[in-house]
């Protein structure tokens, strides 16, 4: 017997399998894996990330843009000695477990921050 979801859940779940497909996709990208890799060995500044991962200005930007939008990196404003300031990105995710079943992909991110708190997706 199948079981019926209601309008809710249905938008729920639909909104669940968009997320995890937009994560799977954010993480597919060769660029976006080196941009990661690059913040996940330490924090970094922008420039650092560009060095690091080997990617132009404009593709780390927009990498680290998408993996703000996704809470797996964040940042917060450096001001150095001399009165200059940048943007420190560093990684907050401390796994990401991916399940394929017989109900879908199923993704959950566990964040490594102070919080310790989890983002689960999936259905």
């Amino acid at each position: 017997m199948a079981m019926k979801l209601s309008a809710t859940e249905q938008d729920r779940a639909e909104d669940s399998v968009e997320t995890d497909l937009t994560l799977l996709e954010l993480l597919g990208d060769e660029y976006t894996r080196q941009v990661l890799a690059a913040v996940t060995e330490q924090p970094r500044s922008g420039s650092e990330v560009v060095d690091a991962a080997e990617v132009s200005k404009a593709t780390a930007y927009r990498r680290l843009d998408a993996l703000e939008d996704a809470g797996l990196v964040d940042s917060e404003m450096v001001f150095d000695p001399d009165g200059h300031h940048h943007e420190r990105f560093h990684v907050v995710v401390g796994s990401i477990d991916i399940t394929f079943g017989d109900d879908g992909v199923k993704i959950a991110v566990e964040i490594d921050d102070e919080d310790s708190t989890a983002i689960p997706h999936g259905v």
